[in-house]
């Protein structure tokens, strides 16, 4: 688990190198991908999706190229996405500053980046789910408005994720196992702790409640 006095040296050391607004430059180019890929019908999504027989043969660019990959083919949905990519991202930054985001960031994608080089599959699915993870643990009441219709929190919109996790674990092979179990332990490498908390005072209050029976 990252400590708050750790990541502040590492700020001293690195925290010019952060990128400011990081996930609009992420969300810009998976938009600029999708509107390639419609109007002028090149498949950039196939040329830049993560392929470790292409990395070997020199395609490197596909260690970091399928990051900006778009999550979808649909216009309206991926309208919807992106926007709610940029939300989550740009308040995930206003909360920790660019410095931790980045590497927030950077630890799902070379976690995901190993685990596919390992088992021959990457993709930036479950990376992406982990910051609406994180968005959801640090404002579990904020509300959003799900396809501009429907009013929802997001802890039960993360309640479902959860669902989702876990019922992929089951069902999936391992590659695609060791992509999502990445994710997870990107969640718990920044929360652990405060995980850890909620259970000690979960526990504290149970005992309180005996002993004052």
């Amino acid at each position: 688990m990252f400590e708050n006095n750790f990541l502040t040296k590492l700020q001293r050391k690195f925290g010019r190198f952060a990128i400011k607004s990081l996930m609009m430059y992420i969300v810009g180019t998976m938009g600029l991908i999708f509107a390639v890929e419609f109007i002028m019908n090149i498949n950039l999504v196939g040329m830049f999706a993560f392929d470790v027989n292409a990395i070997m043969q020199g395609e490197v660019w596909r260690v970091i190229t399928f990051i900006f990959i778009p999550p979808g083919a649909s216009i309206i949905f991926i309208f919807f996405a992106l926007y709610l990519y940029w939300i989550i991202g740009s308040a995930l930054e206003a909360q920790w500053g660019a410095f931790k985001f980045n590497i927030f960031y950077l630890c799902g994608m070379l976690g995901t980046i190993a685990a596919g080089l390992i088992t021959g599959f990457a993709t930036n699915f479950y990376l992406n789910l982990s910051l609406f993870l994180a968005f959801a643990i640090l404002y579990p009441n904020f509300e959003i408005r799900l396809f501009f219709i429907l009013p929802i929190k997001m802890k039960w919109m993360a309640l479902v994720n959860v669902v989702f996790f876990a019922f992929s674990l089951v069902i999936n092979t391992w590659p695609v196992r060791a992509a999502l179990l990445v994710s997870i332990i990107n969640i718990f490498l920044f929360f652990g702790k405060d995980f850890i908390n909620i259970i000690k005072n979960k526990h504290r209050k149970a005992q309180w409640k005996r002993n004052n029976r």
